[in-house]
Parts: C-alpha cells; sequence; structure tokens
C-alpha cells in the first residue's frame, strides 16, 4: 500500500486554497444548471457571461510537499 500525506499534514493555506477553488468551481456550476448568467471583471469592467456560455473546470486537488 502506497503511503501518501494525509490531509492534516497538508497545511491549512493550502487546504483552504483547495476548498475555496471547489466553492467557486460548484457555485459556478450550479449557476450554468440554474441558467443564470454570471458577472466577471474583464479588461477593466464587469462583463456578464450567459448560462449556455459558462465554462465549468473541474478542480483537481495539488498539494505539493513544504
Amino acid at each position: 500500500m502506497k503511503k501518501g500525506k494525509t490531509p492534516t499534514e497538508i497545511p491549512l493555506a493550502i487546504r483552504a486554497e483547495e476548498a475555496f477553488k471547489k466553492a467557486v468551481a460548484d457555485a459556478i456550476a450550479e449557476h450554468r444548471l440554474r441558467g443564470r448568467s454570471i458577472a466577471v471583471w474583464r479588461n477593466d469592467k464587469v462583463t456578464r457571461i450567459p448560462a449556455d456560455q459558462i465554462v465549468v473546470r473541474e478542480v483537481t486537488a495539488k498539494y505539493a510537499a513544504c
């Protein structure tokens, strides 16, 4: 059995950042599912992206040894 780092061995800041990224991805996916647009900051102004143009990215954990 391969032994890896347990979640408690990974720094809190890294775990928090990964949790934040997942929460944002989940919120964006929910907007797309419900047909709601999202607002983003692009080229120094607020831009709305229609639900059918929203791209949902999968978040993968990228824990690094410190």
